[in-house]
């Protein structure tokens, strides 16, 4: 199976914070668990433009900083 066959069929997933409040005009990121194992993300309102993959210990360490909340200045207005 090639990589673009694999996101075809992949089961993404979108958070349901995803859509902003002002009208849905944010971009949206979506991640899918791939059969290899990695985890692929790619930007819902672009999907055409790929993904970028992720080992499960790359994704853990990721989500660990982002609940300790060391990237939440990434998210605010203005910066």
């Amino acid at each position: 199976m090639t990589e673009q066959d694999s996101l075809a069929k992949a089961e993404w997933r979108k958070s349901s914070f995803s859509g902003g409040s002002n009208g849905g005009n944010t971009s949206c990121v979506e991640t899918a668990a791939l059969p290899d194992g990695t985890i692929a993300v790619r930007n819902s309102k672009h999907p055409e433009a790929g993904a970028v993959f992720f080992t499960r210990s790359e994704m853990a360490a990721w989500l660990k900083g982002v609940k300790a909340g060391e990237f939440d200045d990434l998210g605010s207005a203005g910066q």
